[in-house]
């Protein structure tokens, strides 16, 4: 295919990147920062008119467009200020979506967000493994802004049946050399216990995306992305039984299995994470 992804200097939109391309697709990176070269484009995604543009055609990059992979925002609250963040990363996400619409592409894969689940987990989750089931629960102005981008996804797709919209709710994305940290959370369990210890590999993260473009799903899903095992070398129930007594398993969790259910991803994507930190 041909495909653009946003936000591809980015840590996770590298990985994707050089996995679509070694899988043979052609790739257009538009993201604000990068060295400039045949396969980038620089862009402004809170100009609507620059997006639009650049999804219908960019000089000698390209003329036209089978997919487009969402994943440029500013990635986390705290970063920049709440308004800030708001309104950029909600912009950006309407520009894309409506100028791909425009533009005739019907396959949109974007990085929607663990904070979804009510991350920070200050307040107990509803059950464990928590999953794509219940209503989302944003704690945060870049969770909200996750949230109104689901929403948003939902309805346009009621708009063109052909359309397919996939929102990755991509769990802490961290790379090999982020590993060495990990020892260190191994003492204090609530450390880490923000989003259940969860974590997904780049390459997986890649994985996911390119997963998530072959599949065939018209209309608008969700699906959690992480690794198969938490960070922590002790056992997931152990762990939620010292941080998290009062709530309920709603299905065994074997070893330092993942808390962020991966069981949609898995049936429906065929997704399968590769690479772990105890590798």
């Amino acid at each position: 295919m041909r495909i653009a992804v946003t936000g591809g200097n980015g840590k996770l939109g590298r990985a994707v990147v050089a996995r679509l391309v070694e899988s043979g697709h052609t790739v257009l990176t538009l993201d604000a920062v990068g060295q400039v070269g045949d396969s980038f484009t620089r862009i402004d995604l809170a100009d609507y008119g620059q997006v639009a543009d650049a999804l219908a055609s960019v000089d000698n990059r390209h003329s036209g467009l089978d997919a487009v992979v969402h994943l440029a925002a500013i990635p986390a609250g705290g970063l920049a200020p709440d308004s800030a963040t708001f309104h950029n990363n909600i912009s950006a996400t309407f520009n894309v979506f409506q100028a791909a619409r425009r533009a005739g592409i019907k396959r949109i894969v974007y990085a929607s967000s663990e904070t979804l689940l009510g991350i920070p987990f200050e307040i107990d989750p509803p059950y464990l493994p928590v999953d794509e089931d219940y209503p989302s629960r944003p704690e945060s102005m870049y969770a909200v802004v996750k949230h109104l981008e689901e929403e948003l996804a939902s309805k346009l797709v009621r708009w063109d049946p052909e359309l397919s919209i996939i929102a990755l709710r991509f769990s802490n994305v961290l790379d090999a050399s982020d590993y060495e940290r990990v020892p260190g959370y191994q003492d204090d369990a609530r450390l880490r216990s923000w989003n259940l210890w969860g974590y997904i590999d780049t390459r997986d993260g890649a994985l996911a995306v390119e997963n998530a473009l072959a599949a065939d799903l018209p209309g608008f899903d969700t699906f959690i992305i992480a690794a198969a095992d938490t960070l922590m070398e002790r056992p997931s129930a152990e762990l939620a039984a010292e941080v998290f007594p009062d709530v309920a398993f709603r299905r065994p969790v074997e070893g330092g299995a993942t808390l962020l259910s991966i069981d949609k991803a898995r049936r429906v994507l065929g997704f399968e994470p590769q690479h772990s930190w105890r590798d």
